[in-house]
């Protein structure tokens, strides 16, 4: 009973002055709801992220042109490029962790085709390039191994290609124009969607030897895509490869890789560590601002305890010790916080939902997060208010009564 007694004057005592109240719960409020919203919209950017990465293949490993140095200085990356067709030949001889190798030759140019024209970005790429890319064919077919050696002019068209040459028809056996020259349609893609690199769809993909050959010098090829048999033997599939290379380059040992492996593991965890950084720098700033409550808190029950020094002083002169006063003041102060946690929950969905509908962005609401914001606004409480009730606590009865 001395608990619930304790409780009701408290919150009596909050409800008195209901506007004085709820400008002090207003940090709190504010505090709470701005690191769930933060927080939220953190985490669903880097899981979006995460997503993106992992719809560019499965188990995908890069290998890109290295750099070169003149005079002691680096021109940058991919300024020197060794990748060649035969070193594809090669990783699918000798490796023994890798799955599917495909090499990767990019062009662009003008594709003209049923009276429309469209600029895109050419890939040409072996016929295990889907399975390495985990896409799949929509309409019509891919190529085959044999189009590829014989350098046929076939073409797959992504979605965004096939909508904007052909709309709404059905694009599969079609002849279309890219940089005059003539190729033929014999499939679509599944539509992919965005990506950090831009939209996924927005390509056309045709065999390797026919870009290398017909649309680039001829020589060298862009990147290689490799797929590891699982996601555990990555770094020993990316080792494998650098001595595979190594060898087939004629590197001595000491002489720096002439090219730069990636792996889609690398790449999640690189994004991971940005995007949880600054997660956590948002938290950190929101929760600045339930520091800045709990010292309005502080303030209003310091404020609280001279107007309410007689009324202490009845309270002691009939009996109540200090205990009880400070335990009374206490509780005012925690109901201050937990109601303005509790409030800022609120805010802090609304915030977070608000702002995925109109940014068009993900978001994650984590149940530990509003957790440890409602924990630690009512910490707050007790952190601040434990002066403003010892104050109270140590009044002296008399004094307390003649207080004018």
């Amino acid at each position: 009973m001395k608990w619930k007694n304790l409780i009701k004057v408290a919150y009596k005592s909050i409800l008195k002055n209901r506007m004085r109240s709820l400008l002090t719960m207003l940090g709190i409020i504010i505090g709470v709801g701005a690191v769930i919203a933060l927080v939220a919209i953190g985490q669903g950017t880097s899981a979006e992220v995460e997503s993106q990465i992992n719809s560019l293949g499965s188990n995908l490993l890069m290998v890109m042109p290295g750099s070169a140095s003149v005079g002691g200085v680096s021109r940058g990356a991919a300024s020197v490029n060794t990748l060649t067709l035969n070193d594809v030949e090669q990783l699918r001889k000798e490796a023994t962790l890798l799955e599917n190798v495909s090499p990767m030759v990019r062009s662009a140019g003008q594709v003209i085709a049923a009276g429309n024209n469209w600029s895109t970005s050419i890939e040409g790429v072996d016929a295990n390039y889907l399975d390495i890319k985990d896409w799949a064919v929509d309409t019509g077919s891919f190529f085959t191994e044999r189009d590829v050696r014989s350098r046929k002019k076939v073409a797959v068209l992504g979605a965004s290609v096939a909508k904007e040459l052909f709309g709404d028809q059905n694009p599969v056996g079609a002849r279309i124009r890219i940089r005059n020259i003539p190729f033929t349609v014999i499939g679509v893609l599944e539509e992919k969607g965005q990506s950090m690199m831009g939209d996924q769809d927005d390509t056309i993909i045709a065999p390797a030897t026919t870009v290398l050959y017909r649309m680039t010098e001829g020589k060298n090829i862009h990147m290689i895509y490799a797929s590891a048999l699982s996601t555990d033997t990555m770094d020993a599939a990316g080792e494998e490869i650098a001595r595979i290379l190594r060898q087939n380059h004629r590197l001595r040992e000491g002489d720096d890789d002439d090219f730069r492996i990636r792996s889609q593991t690398e790449i999640i965890e690189r994004v991971g560590s940005v995007t949880g950084a600054l997660t956590m720098l948002l938290g950190a700033i929101a929760g600045v601002s339930l520091l800045v409550g709990g010292i309005g808190i502080m303030n209003i029950m310091l404020v609280s305890v001279t107007e309410r020094t007689r009324e202490i002083g009845i309270r002691m002169a009939i009996g109540a010790r200090g205990g009880d006063v400070l335990i009374q003041f206490l509780i005012e102060s925690i109901l201050l916080s937990l109601v303005g946690g509790l409030l800022g929950i609120g805010f802090g969905l609304a915030l977070a939902y608000g702002a995925s509908s109109l940014l068009n962005m993900g978001i994650v609401i984590n149940p530990v997060i509003i957790f440890v914001s409602v924990l630690f606004s009512g910490t707050v409480g007790i952190f601040f208010g434990f002066y403003p009730a010892r104050k109270a606590a140590r009044l002296d009865p008399i004094e307390a009564l003649r207080f004018e």
